[in-house]
Order: C-alpha cells, then sequence, then structure tokens
C-alpha cells in the first residue's frame, strides 16, 4: 500500500504546534534544575545567562526558527484569502524577534546569575534584548487578532473568541506585569503560557482545517 508523504506546508504548520509547547517544556525544566534560580524572581530570559545560558539560548533560536517555518506554513496555507498576508508576515517577525531576543541576551539582575555584579546601566546587548522582547510580545499578539479575523471569515465563532481573548489577556498581562515588579517574573511566565500556546494551538486547528475553507 502506498504511503502518502506530508505536503510541505503541513510540516511547517505541525513545526508551529511543536513551538510553543517545546519551549515551555525545556524552560519548565530549567526553571528548576539551574543552580541558583528562581523562577519566582527572576525573568525567563536570565536563564540565558550563567553555565547554562547556552540552552535557554539554543530555546530561543529553536523557537524563533520553528515559527518561522511556521510561518511559511502559513503563506502556503491562507494566502492570498483572509488573514493570509498579515498572519504570516506576523508569525515571521515574532519568529526574528525570538530569534534576536536569544542572541542578545539580558543583562544579570536580582542575583543572578549568582556572584555576578548587576550592571548600573544596561548594557546593549540588554537594550536590544529588551526591545526584541518587546517586539516579540507585540507581533504575537498582532497576529493572534489577524487569525481571529480569519475565523471570523470563516464564521468560526469560537475560535475566532479564543484569538482575540487571548490576544488582549496576553498583552494586559505582560503591560500590567511591568506595574508590579515583585510579580514580574510570574506575570511574564504566564504571558507567554497564554501567547506562545495559542499560536501553537492556532497551528494545530489549521492542520485538522480541510483547503475547503481558504
Amino acid at each position: 500500500m502506498e504511503t502518502k508523504t506530508p505536503s510541505p506546508h503541513r510540516i511547517q504548520l505541525l513545526c508551529g504546534a511543536l513551538a510553543g509547547p517545546l519551549f515551555i517544556l525545556i524552560a519548565l525544566i530549567q526553571d528548576y534544575a539551574v543552580p541558583g534560580f528562581n523562577p519566582r524572581i527572576h525573568l525567563l530570559s536570565q536563564l540565558s545567562l550563567g553555565e547554562w545560558g547556552w540552552i535557554q539560548i539554543a530555546n530561543f533560536v529553536l523557537a524563533g526558527v520553528l515559527n518561522l517555518l511556521y510561518a511559511r506554513g502559513l503563506w502556503k496555507k491562507l494566502h492570498p484569502g483572509p488573514s493570509g498576508t498579515a498572519g504570516p508576515v506576523l508569525i515571521g517577525i515574532y519568529g526574528i524577534c525570538l530569534i534576536s531576543v536569544g542572541i542578545f541576551t539580558t543583562d544579570p539582575a536580582n542575583g543572578f546569575p549568582p556572584g555576578v555584579i548587576a550592571l548600573t546601566q544596561p548594557s546593549r546587548h540588554g537594550v536590544i534584548h529588551a526591545l526584541g522582547g518587546l517586539f516579540t510580545f507585540v507581533s504575537l499578539a498582532a497576529a493572534l487578532m489577524a487569525f481571529g479575523r480569519l475565523f471570523v471569515t470563516w464564521k468560526e465563532r469560537w475560535w475566532a473568541a479564543y484569538c482575540l481573548v487571548s490576544a488582549a489577556l496576553f498583552l494586559l498581562i505582560f503591560f500590567g506585569g511591568f506595574t508590579y515588579a515583585d510579580l514580574m517574573a510570574r506575570t511574564l511566565r504566564l504571558a507567554t503560557l497564554i501567547g506562545w500556546m495559542a499560536a501553537s494551538v492556532i497551528a494545530m486547528k489549521l492542520l485538522c482545517t480541510s483547503e475547503s475553507n481558504k
């Protein structure tokens, strides 16, 4: 019996489906395995520092590459239909930003890495990391809104609501986290969980959606 080979765009959508859960799993393991790291007070990006920092750097870059492939699959799946340009382009920007925050690491803070004194002024790579992080969140939120428009067009009201509510919560928790410094590490993790997983859940949905909706 002949085995059907998956089309390239389905493999690329699968990359998007894996990107979020894989990133979160690797980060979660590090949260409790990296010596001296406390996820209640240390930001997720600080995992890129210290002796084991290469793991989180690779995690950011891998997530970025998977999302760039996801963007390519979205283009093939959706273009030139509703959100067929905005969705892929915004996910592509999201992927590029993830790679940038992996390459340009944040600065030491709150006693991590252990024994490293925090800088009095942000470093150049720390500033680039912060800007990259901001654009990561904003581009992903915009992508979720574009997917919401797509599902409205497809008359998938519950999926549209999921996308739009996820985008709103994602941004609210992200920007709200800066108001409460003591909770920032936890709120940014919650925002990451909501946004990264929403992007992957949408990829799973599109993998199960027939071409007739295009």
